[in-house]
């Protein structure tokens, strides 16, 4: 199914209606699902590719958490190029947040959890939604 026919059916209890699998990506500090949620969208060191059914995931390292400029838009394009539904993080700067919004990728906020944590409270629906990014430049 397409990435923009898949966004626009909304979730339920950490599913897509219409059935199949929710991949979530989540900011972490570490390689595993017992990480801390990390804060800083761009400046994560390690992005989690997290089926949300299976708790299967891929822990694929930031390049962007070091650039001097532009991470939010590079590291928002690379979360895009892996087809994720959501995006479970701290928060978003502007730049990755028009990216990520333009893109149909919901940002949910679970700053302070596990991995694991964060993935439970999404599919119980318990995360806040980003709803507006934080200042640029915020996490230098």
């Amino acid at each position: 199914m397409h990435h923009q026919e898949v966004s626009q059916m909304r979730y339920s209890h950490g599913e897509i209606i219409g059935g199949g699998n929710v991949k979530v990506l989540v900011t972490a500090d570490g390689e595993n699902l017992d990480a801390n949620v990390d804060t800083k969208f761009a400046r994560a060191p390690y992005f989690l590719v997290v089926d949300t059914e299976n708790l299967s995931f891929e822990a694929i390292k930031n390049e962007s958490a070091n650039e001097f400029g532009g991470a939010g838009v590079k590291a928002a394009q690379s979360v895009i190029n892996r087809g994720v539904e959501a995006v479970i993080t701290g928060n978003i700067g502007p730049n990755a947040y028009q990216v990520l919004r333009s893109a149909g990728i919901k940002m949910l906020r679970a700053g302070g959890k596990k991995v694991r944590e964060a993935i439970e409270d999404f599919k119980n629906n318990k995360l806040e939604e980003i709803v507006s990014p934080g200042p640029r430049g915020m996490f230098k």
